[in-house]
């Protein structure tokens, strides 16, 4: 990762809530943490000004904080919030060596987490659910859902049976705009981040081998607990250098 990605700004201090929906709930967690923006999630907003700039700032926190645990650098970062419904474009994914922003999609969520807005999530094989939290990308294949990705949850006991879930990142007719005007909402997976067919290869080919994916949902057990959005401030300083 360049270090110049990370000096792109000036760290600040995040000093407001985001009027309104799940920004109100990271807001306010981050507030009482004391978590300070990146100067990554800075470039992140930058790129993608319409996206809730706490949800990329954690995504970039994250991040960085798997870099400092020993995870490898990587070169692109997609990120899905949750929080918003099945219709809107609610995955973003970033080439951080540009910087740029490469996609903005929509993707499915699984049949066991809701209807066109989420709100429940599972770690549990045979859940239907989809999983939150911090991912690397695994190896691209081909499948029965065709040009698929393999996805690695990072965090215990949130997402860390995802590999063995086969939850993967994979193409389908119901992650389209044209199901979204025929059925009001997008169709649902078993669990897997959907997204329409038309990318589906493009996509990947961006994210595979080793890149992160980041899933967020106002979840405040999981926000407060998870080790990647609650690295030290000596951790991120050493990460962010």
């Amino acid at each position: 990762m360049p270090n110049s990605l990370y000096r792109f700004r000036s760290e600040k201090r995040i000093l407001r809530w985001m009027a309104g929906g799940a920004g109100v709930v990271a807001g306010a967690l981050i507030a009482c943490t004391g978590a300070a923006a990146s100067p990554l999630g800075d470039t992140l907003q930058d790129l993608a000004p319409n996206a809730d700039e706490h949800v990329l700032s954690m995504a970039a926190e994250a991040m960085q904080c798997a870099e400092y645990h020993g995870q490898p650098d990587a070169s692109t970062l997609a990120v899905i919030d949750y929080s918003m419904p099945s219709t809107a474009r609610r995955l973003w994914v970033f080439d951080l060596s540009e910087p740029a922003l490469l996609f903005h999609e929509r993707v499915a969520h699984g049949s066991a987490t809701g209807d066109n807005r989420a709100t429940f999530f599972s770690n549990k094989p045979g859940s239907h659910a989809s999983s939150i939290g911090l991912y690397r990308t695994a190896n691209s294949y081909y499948g029965s859902k065709g040009y698929a990705l393999r996805l690695k949850g990072l965090e215990d006991g949130v997402n860390d049976n995802a590999y063995r879930r086969a939850i993967v990142m994979h193409g389908a007719d119901y992650a389209t705009p044209a199901f979204v005007h025929r059925i009001g909402r997008l169709g649902r997976s078993w669990g897997c981040p959907a997204v329409r067919p038309a990318i589906v290869k493009p996509l990947i080919n961006s994210l595979k081998d080793g890149q992160y994916l980041f899933a967020y949902y106002p979840k405040p057990d999981w926000i407060k607990h998870s080790d990647y959005l609650n690295c030290t401030a000596s951790q991120q300083a050493q990460v962010s250098r």
